[in-house]
């Protein structure tokens, strides 16, 4: 049976086997909106680095304390009349602590708390809902932008670490024929704070989830039944990770094509005195924007690189992927190697398997011929359904003829464990589709 959570006004209640926990309150408030705009001082460059415009524009949006940079929230608590080390509290409470309730920030006066609650907020997303698999391991959460558009997040539990998968635009405008994302279109970009955000939601759901799990099991001798919501691995809520430290671009939209906010992204994620995400952690896939794959071999932070190749050939990933009409399968492996050769670091290959067209024990010799001696890592996946894609998912025996064939050449490869299928939650099944349960 389905999990259904429901986001309700005064916080996000779960109803996990009749326990319920709450995530915090989701304010409301008037309020106006804080920009800034930063550069090189001018006239008073003798006592400043930069100069710091401030723009206060009155509207009924509350502050959105999450889209500030450090400096830019120094500047909004300075209009305030507050010193700089109360933006270094906010930032640690939202951050670290992982609070979404401005009235929860205890170690701020409680006037300080009640001006900022009636003029700001933690974040715009707007949670809409959350749907749980059979086993409560896997967890997709369906938001709203301010703008309307809608796009999906997926928490993924497993006894050793948590994973969650986030989205870096609403719709994609890439067009892979296999993708439930690629249909839509390319509705927005999204910003930086959005894809943060999203994952200040895994966090909280996983802080949550160990909190009332631990609470309904203590002095509990976990049993065979326990498999039933923990899943095959024989996991119970005291295996669950304490952290989420793996960070997935994966999820709608292809996040090289807005690559500036994703960066600016990544760089809030992995901040010591913030989330303090390893970039080991952080993995970005990209359907082959070879300019995006040039820029983050110049990158400061050694965050990993997945490649959707999907065919060996120009002929089929042309009829798959649009985008190798652009950069072919030359260009593109090419430029891998040139990423691989500056950076020393093991690229991925993302394969989606469609029963007929790039499985044939053919194709995986193409493939293996081409990849051999190459630092890389192949990641088969059986193509997840799609509603109205006259696609099929490859047979078992051809998925595992494919892996046999490409180890021969002595290109590593595995075949991806399937995730949130049951749900729509797994790889090229996000849609942003507003979903109804019981």
């Amino acid at each position: 049976m389905v999990q259904w959570h429901k986001a309700l006004k005064g916080g996000l209640h779960v109803d996990c086997h009749h326990h319920y926990f709450g995530c915090g309150a989701w304010g409301n408030y008037p309020h106006g909106r804080f920009t800034s705009t930063i550069g090189p001082s001018s006239r008073h460059s003798h006592t400043a680095p930069t100069w710091l415009v401030l723009h206060i524009i009155m509207s009924d949006t509350p502050t959105n304390l999450l889209a500030y940079s450090d400096t830019e929230l120094v500047a909004f608590m300075a209009t305030l009349g507050e010193p700089a080390f109360r933006a270094r509290q906010i930032a640690r409470q939202i951050y670290v602590n992982l609070v979404n309730d401005i009235n929860q920030m205890t170690d701020l006066p409680r006037v300080l708390r009640e001006r900022l609650a009636a003029q700001a907020s933690i974040g715009s997303l707007q949670l809409q809902r959350i749907i749980s698999d059979e086993a409560g391991m896997t967890h997709k959460a369906l938001f709203t932008l301010p703008s309307g558009e809608h796009i999906e997040s997926v928490l993924m539990l497993y006894p050793d670490r948590a994973t969650v998968c986030v989205s870096t635009q609403a719709g994609c405008a890439m067009g892979c024929t296999f993708c439930a994302t690629g249909r839509l279109g390319l509705l927005r970009n999204l910003d930086s704070h959005h894809i943060v955000e999203q994952v200040l939601w895994a966090r909280r759901l996983l802080q949550a989830l160990r909190q009332t799990h631990g609470q309904s099991t203590a002095a509990h001798t976990p049993t065979l039944e326990d498999s039933t919501w923990w899943g095959d691995d024989g996991g119970h809520p005291e295996a669950l990770p304490q952290h989420l430290g793996n960070v997935v671009f994966m999820g709608m939209g292809e996040p090289f094509a807005n690559y500036d906010r994703w960066w600016q992204a990544v760089e809030r994620l992995h901040d010591p005195q913030g989330m303090n995400i390893g970039a080991r952690g952080l993995t970005v896939s990209t359907v082959g924007l070879v300019p995006g794959i040039k820029r983050l071999a110049e990158a400061p932070l050694p965050v990993n690189l997945a490649i959707s190749l999907h065919a060996p050939n120009d002929e089929i990933r042309s009829a798959m992927m649009p985008v190798n009409k652009r950069w072919n399968v030359a260009e593109l492996l090419a430029t891998t190697r040139a990423y691989i050769a500056k950076t020393g670091r093991r690229v991925s290959f993302e394969y989606v398997l469609l029963q007929g067209q790039n499985d044939t024990p053919e194709l995986a010799h193409e493939l293996g011929l081409q990849l051999r001696g190459m630092l890389c890592h192949v990641n088969l996946i059986p193509w997840n359904p799609v509603p109205g894609l006259p696609l099929g998912r490859s047979e078992r025996q051809r998925v595992t003829s494919f892996q046999r064939i490409l180890q021969e050449h002595g290109v590593a490869c595995t075949v991806r464990v399937e995730r949130g299928v049951s749900i729509a939650a797994a790889c090229g099944q996000l849609a942003g589709s507003p979903v109804s349960g019981p």
